[in-house]
């Protein structure tokens, strides 16, 4: 049989809100229910849409539903997993779901003699559920001068968490982290446990930061790579000249060699975001033109007009 994606039925994200779950439903049934409704198989999915509220309204069903759906996709064929039906089946050996009408897929799961709820497992002497908790992802945008240097931060979040009665709940909370130096662009940081509680008994998840860099006016970031454009005066260029360029970890001098273009690059070993190697800064020279905003300079202009022999398109032929 096919596995099938309830929170797609409902339209839902696989972090809905309870209250978001009910909403959904109760647009759906308006729209598809029998007895009203002039869609296309309108009772077919009326009756995939019951089955799927019937897993996401119930928080333990729904942390049994969502363990699976870490391995299993719409469409892929199901079988449930080793030891399932034994480690869920009721001690009484009856059905504690009337699954009566509902797909195969479900009844693999969650009929003949399965038990979610650990409250009534517990009362009953009979097996309780238990599932970790989700992974949450979280980004983090932090300056290029943090990304070198390391900070820390108070990231303040809002995640689900079940409640002691089971009800899934938006929760927020500020977390300080520190962030160690020489993180890139798109690396993650693993705090483990913080993600959301575990049920019956079982351990929280995870959170993963992942690393977001800041526009930086002068650098940019090449995974632990410095790029840097250094503006060059023409007689800087054509003499060669030792200058103060900056970086991450403040300026250094740098020489010019004699003769140098635009778009020429050089490189600062070392001088980019620390690591094992560190990164390295390259520097990439850009000619710039003094301005002939006076009458020294336009006759500069003028007499280097005259007396030079220059055709900046003679590689066009």
């Amino acid at each position: 049989m096919d596995y099938k994606d309830y929170y797609e039925t409902m339209g839902l994200a696989r972090d809905a809100s309870p209250d978001a779950i009910k909403r959904a439903y109760r647009k759906l049934a308006r729209k598809f229910h029998p007895d009203v409704s002039k869609e296309k198989g309108a009772e077919e999915k009326f009756k995939a849409m019951q089955e799927a509220y019937e897993v996401l309204k119930d928080p333990e069903k729904r942390a049994a539903y969502d363990r699976l759906g870490a391995n299993w996709r719409a469409g892929q064929e199901f079988r449930p997993p080793p030891e399932w039906a034994r480690e869920y089946e009721s001690a009484s050996g009856r059905p504690d779901t009337d699954d009566a009408g509902f797909s195969d897929f479900f009844s693999s799961l969650f009929g003949g003699g399965s038990h979610f709820d650990g409250a009534g497992a517990r009362g009953r002497g009979r097996r309780g559920f238990s599932a970790p908790g989700q992974d949450h992802t979280a980004i983090v945008e932090i300056s290029l001068d943090e990304a070198y240097r390391g900070s820390t931060r108070n990231i303040e979040l809002s995640s689900p968490q079940p409640g002691p009665d089971g009800q899934v709940t938006a929760q927020a909370r500020t977390l300080k982290v520190s962030i160690p130096p020489g993180v890139m662009a798109g690396q993650r940081i693993r705090l483990a446990g913080q993600g959301s509680r575990g049920f019956g008994g079982g351990k929280a998840g995870d959170l993963f930061l992942e690393i977001s860099l800041q526009k930086h006016p002068h650098f940019t970031a090449e995974g632990r790579d410095i790029e840097l454009k250094l503006p060059l005066a023409p007689w800087e260029a054509v003499f060669g000249a030792t200058v103060a360029v900056p970086t991450l970890g403040g300026k250094v001098d740098m020489r010019i060699p004699k003769g140098a273009r635009s778009g020429q690059r050089l490189r600062l070993k070392g001088r980019g975001l620390p690591g094992n190697p560190p990164g390295d800064q390259f520097v990439e020279l850009k000619l710039v033109l003094p301005p002939a905003d006076s009458p020294r300079a336009i006759d500069l202009y003028e007499q280097m007009q005259r007396d030079l022999v220059f055709n900046p398109r003679a590689e066009f032929g």
